[in-house]
């Protein structure tokens, strides 16, 4: 049986428990189960090529143990070894404080997670599934990670769980424009599923990784940390899935609830790759920690503070922000003005506002920019939705292929040679400035429809409103008429 028919005749098993109520539920329920056969077939692996090795679980917790029998235990004894023993242990498992210890790992996937399953005779059936899957199989694991990037996809109309899901498409022109290096500390400080990391993985084993010394320079380099524990969960698995030995980097944590300057030189890093969340508020008291002139409940905002902070001189970010960004007020302002003296922000590209359909549908932007020295000219890049199609959607999402005609126009690692176009445009820091910081600046060789003059339209307006209103006196006097006879 295929691997992708196993994932579907799973996802059928857990639509007939009554305790899975829909797509996010199963993909909480689906995630922790994988990733304890995942952390077991890697476990074993490792038993045999590294001398010394332990399973960071207890031998009665290890999926071997319990769940890999296919005539094992079921029913009511299966759910409550599940309920009363497994995720009580693995939320409570001791650390031994040492670096890179796995049980960290399983400790901050299970402190959040949850078994909605009921029926213990349908929660059989369903490992019995997981259990054809190895993962120690390099093309079975390939193959589960790419159906595993589908069950990310399906996030978007999973509720509010799409705002953890980036399209896939953004996050590779994102890490192919920065184009990390092995060794190179990458940061993604509110890293839902692990998107950018994935892609700057791949990235880099295509390009840059020949020996072992190379894969294992890149692991060591990869930081990051998510908020929410579904998204969290699900980051740390793809990270497994990706062949990541040792995912305790991926921290269960808010980044925003640490004080910003604590952050000091220890604390920097050569890249930041994130989409940070938007049009959200953070809860009280998390402002505190940023400085006065920078406080503000606006998520985005103390993320991208954050960012030009964590940065090393010469370090490189692509951000994913919202219009209100650029043209925002107040503290907004006071960021944009300390962006544009500390980085170079070399490179604008405007997205159309149904890139991140169904999720959200207001217009976005990535900004790339380097820290250390001040910038001079920005350049904005203009993505059209393709010839003959009204908008993205889901049926019609984003793809990679989409940005070739701003990848050819991007002039290479230096930026060299870049022209005007109609979709490209370059505007000077000191333009920016007698605009009070505005950066929300709209294509100049786009033809604005001449709608008229304003105050002619609302003369028209107002003459056609009165005519309404007359008009509709006078049926009213008909209508009484008629009625009065």
């Amino acid at each position: 049986m295929s691997v992708r028919t196993i994932v579907k005749s799973i996802q059928d098993i857990m639509r007939q428990d009554s305790g899975v109520d829909g797509d996010a539920q199963r993909i909480s329920q689906l995630c922790w189960m994988f990733f304890l056969k995942i952390i077991d077939d890697q476990d074993q692996e490792l038993e045999i090529t590294q001398n010394g090795y332990r399973s960071p679980l207890p031998e009665p917790l290890q999926w071997r143990n319990w769940a890999a029998d296919p005539e094992g235990i079921t029913g009511e004894a299966l759910l409550a070894f599940v309920n009363a023993e497994l995720f009580p242990a693995l939320k409570n498992l001791q650390l031994s404080g040492k670096p890179g210890d796995r049980r960290r790992v399983v400790r901050d996937v299970f402190e959040d997670a949850y078994n909605y399953m009921k029926s213990g005779q349908l929660m059989r059936q369903v490992i019995n599934k997981i259990s054809g899957v190895d993962f120690n199989n390099l093309a079975e694991r390939q193959h589960f990670g790419d159906i595993y990037e589908q069950i990310l996809n399906d996030l978007q109309s999973a509720g509010n769980a799409g705002e953890y899901y980036t399209p896939r498409a953004v996050t590779a022109f994102m890490v192919d424009r920065i184009d990390p290096h092995p060794g190179e500390i990458l940061f993604d400080p509110a890293c839902g599923t692990g998107g950018f990391l994935t892609c700057s993985v791949r990235h880099m084993r295509e390009r840059y990784v020949k020996r072992p010394e190379d894969e294992a320079k890149m692991q060591a380099a990869l930081r990051a940390v998510e908020k929410k524990p579904l998204p969290h969960m699900l980051c740390v698995t793809n990270m497994l899935l990706h062949g990541i030995e040792d995912a305790s980097f991926v921290r269960h944590n808010n980044t925003l609830a640490r004080p910003y300057i604590s952050y000091t030189q220890s604390d920097r890093v050569d890249i930041v790759l994130t989409n940070p969340p938007f049009g959200g508020r953070e809860e009280d008291g998390i402002e505190s920690n940023f400085p006065k002139h920078l406080q503000t409940r606006e998520t985005a905002d103390l993320f991208l503070a954050l960012i030009m902070r964590l940065l090393k001189k010469d370090g490189r970010a692509a951000v994913v922000l919202p219009d209100g960004t650029l043209f925002g007020e107040g503290v907004k302002t006071r960021l944009k003005e300390q962006l544009l003296e500390e980085c170079n922000l070399h490179t604008i590209v405007r997205l159309p506002n149904s890139v991140f359909k169904p999720y959200a549908s207001i217009g976005t932007n990535l900004l790339f920019f380097e820290k250390g020295a001040p910038t001079k000219d920005i350049w904005f890049y203009e993505h059209q939705v393709p010839e003959g199609q009204k908008a993205y959607s889901m049926t019609k999402p984003i793809r990679l292929e989409h940005f070739a005609s701003c990848i050819e126009w991007w002039g290479g690692a230096k930026r060299k040679g870049r022209e005007e176009t109609p979709l490209a445009w370059k505007v000077t820091v000191e333009e920016v400035k007698a605009r009070g910081y505005n950066l929300d600046i709209k294509n100049p060789h786009t033809v604005v429809a001449d709608h008229g003059d304003p105050e002619a339209l609302l003369e028209d307006l107002n003459a056609a409103e009165a005519k309404t209103a007359s008009l509709h006196d006078q049926l009213k006097s008909i209508l009484a008429e008629a009625l009065a006879r």
